[in-house]
């Protein structure tokens, strides 16, 4: 008889058709059921011990899973969904995998009956065009500049968070960051959170002392103790540029002869700094703010001048501040003109606040670019803050780019259920029953609404049924309650955006990986028990390698 021919490494493990496809459903529902307790408002926090000590405690379907570390394939890429789901438009992230992971479940007893992957994921594809054509109709334009509506908008995405006791305030700091950061230029709207809104966090003080800043706050004090603490309307000069005495590029060697030359060697230093120093008085500014460095020479000029300087500014403060108050960004002090300086800002002044001293430039004119400041018991405290903000704004900024919002609470994965489920009947052959499975899916979400509330879900689910069966698909669940509500009376709502996102992502997913029918995984030569790999010592590491070079 002949010996087996062995093509692929035999380090290797391998999972081929029907064990790989289940492999990966099994994957990718253990992923969905660790972040399943943390939908809605009854939501569970998780609390998390990050490789370096620190502690992150959240419900933030993202924030949980880029903390796991998790050795599966199909784990993994059901961790990037979270993530591209959060870069995309912030919010859902907690949904999309539940739904994935659902999805995935529901196609499981169709590949024990043999049913073909192919025709299984053009079910879904089909159920998808329909799902989103439907979210359409069901969703209603809202207004972006009635205050009320999109209070209420960015509240559906605080309330299941652990900000939700303080969501007004949550809700007004999303929305003012994100109605100062907007920006219309030659009828193109541009709103960059990520830029020009910075969030500042401050430990101490309560969470009802967090606001938005008319302008921008820096951790930062004056170079010099004398210098004005406290300007009204100032006018600002940003440098890119230090105010030092220029060295050499290289190392630069002088010979000096007679101690006259030495003398005059310090003499030509204090000359450029004061050339310098008489650049920046000759446009008259209050306040100065450098990228580098600022020597004591230049502090004594510019303190003689009646000039506060501030300096080692990070670049994208600089960029906010430039943003704020109109000014322009020198790079070259021969370039400096008086169009120039920024007069856009009102008042300048520096607080200390718990051990530090912050530099604040606030009551600007238009600003565009602006700093949030949190104030909170505790670092962790403040972290998840911060998380929830972002996607209160990311939820803000969405509808300001796409003003439609569909019903929240499970409403409309709800009315996708019923409608997919009529629309199956008439599907011909094999392609119904994963058409269908879709529809079951997505009754996922209303389900765990209520289950996290404690409530019995068959109940709630088949009275909540019954509603979306005569057509009124604005009924879903109260997520504190775990009873069945009209939307418009609970005012629950969503950016119609959010939920197509989900959609999409999470039934693409589920198509990505039911293709999958072979998986390679390599395993290290220390599984293996083999000798340690070259460049490695007996431990595994790599000091012996790095000592020698």
């Amino acid at each position: 008889m002949q010996a087996p021919v062995i093509v692929m490494n035999t380090n290797v493990e391998r999972e081929t058709g029907r064990k790989a496809q289940i492999s990966n459903i099994m994957a990718a529902k253990t992923v969905a059921d660790v972040i399943r307790t943390c939908l809605g408002p009854r939501s569970m926090l998780k609390m998390l011990l990050d490789p370096m000590g620190g502690v992150v405690l959240t419900n933030d379907g993202n924030a949980i899973l880029r903390e796991v570390e998790v050795a599966h394939p199909a784990a993994k890429s059901m961790i990037e969904l979270s993530r591209t789901q959060e870069e995309e438009v912030g919010d859902g992230t907690t949904s999309v995998i539940i739904l994935a992971g659902e999805v995935l479940a529901q196609a499981l007893p169709y590949l024990e009956r043999n049913i073909h992957p192919i025709v299984i994921i053009s079910a879904f594809k089909k159920a998808l065009d329909d799902a989103v054509k439907f979210i359409e109709e069901i969703s209603k334009p809202v207004d972006i500049q009635d205050q009320k509506e999109m209070l209420n908008l960015v509240k559906s995405s605080i309330g299941t968070k652990f900000v939700s006791r303080w969501s007004d305030l949550m809700c007004e700091l999303a929305l003012n960051a994100v109605r100062t950061v907007a920006k219309e230029e030659d009828g193109k709207r541009e709103v960059d959170i990520k830029r020009y809104a910075r969030v500042e966090k401050i430990p101490g003080g309560e969470i009802e002392e967090s606001k938005v800043l008319d302008g921008i706050m820096l951790n930062k004090d004056v170079t010099h103790p004398s210098m004005r603490r406290s300007i009204k309307n100032p006018r600002i000069v940003l440098l890119d540029c230090p105010l030092e005495y220029k060295k050499g590029e290289s190392q630069t060697s002088a010979e000096i002869m007679d101690e006259n030359h030495w003398n005059r060697l310090l003499q030509i230093e204090e000359e450029q700094i004061k050339e310098i120093c008489d650049k920046i008085i000759s446009v008259k500014p209050d306040l100065v703010f450098t990228e580098k460095g600022v020597s004591d020479l230049a502090q004594h000029y510019l303190l003689k001048a009646n000039i506060s300087a501030i300096r080692r500014v990070r670049k994208t403060d600089n960029n906010r501040i430039a943003r704020a108050i109109g000014a322009i960004i020198v790079n070259r002090l021969d370039d400096l003109k008086d169009e120039d300086v920024g007069t856009g800002c009102g008042s300048f002044y520096i607080e200390k606040i718990g051990d530090e001293y912050f530099t604040f430039l606030t009551q600007c004119k238009n600003p565009k670019a602006c700093t949030i400041l949190l104030r909170g018991p505790s670092k962790d405290i403040l972290n998840e803050v911060d998380r929830n903000l972002q996607d209160a704004m990311c939820v803000a900024r969405n509808v300001f780019f796409n003003p439609r919002l569909a019903p929240g609470g499970g409403a409309t994965e709800m009315a996708i259920s019923v409608k997919l489920s009529e629309n199956a009947k008439a599907i011909v052959g094999v392609e119904q029953w994963p058409y269908k499975a879709v529809a079951e899916a997505m009754e996922v979400i209303p389900r765990t609404l209520i289950q996290n509330c404690g409530q019995n879900p068959i109940k709630v689910l088949t009275q909540l049924r019954a509603k979306h069966a005569t057509g009124n698909y604005s009924y879903g669940i109260d997520g504190e309650a775990g009873t069945v509500v009209d939307m418009h009376e609970y005012g629950i709502w969503e950016p119609s955006a959010v939920k197509v996102q989900t959609i999409k992502t999470a039934i693409e997913s589920a198509c990505l990986l039911l293709r999958v029918d072979d998986i390679v995984s390599g395993v290290s030569k220390k599984k293996s028990g083999g000798a340690p790999q070259p460049g490695q010592d007996a431990e595994g590491g790599e000091g012996a390698d790095l000592g020698e070079r």
